[in-house]
């Protein structure tokens, strides 16, 4: 799978540790960014990040920073991304089984490099669950679009 990863200077060292866990595994990752510990503004690397995923050139994106709650809602200012904050392994799994996330964000002051990466794996495994959850996030598309929005 290609995966687009982007993290600010709080998210630095897991993002580094999560790109070497992913291509253990035989996955590709693109580093959007940053390249180094040094105080930097979250939305200049992860919006392309998110941009990557809503072209198509990453199935999926992970963000990181301090808390993960600015790089969760820099991304969801992308069209076409369904961005999960996530701090255990059932937000993880719900944000993909339910909201079809295809963005994962972590806040690396928040959680241990354990749960991180088991989190990682989860988002990375968990289907789509569809059903009732489809109608739920195509509302999500249609006001994207500017249609209004429709009770399934």
């Amino acid at each position: 799978m290609k995966i687009a990863i982007g993290s600010d200077h709080a998210g630095f060292d897991y993002k580094h540790r999560i790109i070497a866990h992913l291509n253990a595994q035989g996955h590709e990752v693109v580093d959007y960014g940053t390249k180094s510990p040094e105080s930097t503004d979250y939305p200049i690397w992860i919006i392309p990040t998110a941009e990557a995923v809503a072209r198509g050139d990453a199935e999926l994106g992970i963000v990181l920073g301090g808390s993960g709650n600015g790089e969760a809602m820099s991304a969801n200012k992308v069209k076409g991304i369904r961005c999960a904050l996530c701090w255990c392994d059932e937000t993880a799994e719900a944000g993909r089984r339910h909201n079809n996330a295809n963005v994962l964000s972590l806040g690396q002051r928040m959680i241990s490099i354990e749960i991180a990466l088991r989190m990682v794996d989860i988002f990375l495994s968990t289907p789509f669950e569809g059903g009732r959850h489809a109608g739920r996030t195509g509302q999500i598309a249609r006001y994207e679009k500017g249609l209004p929005l429709e009770e399934n």
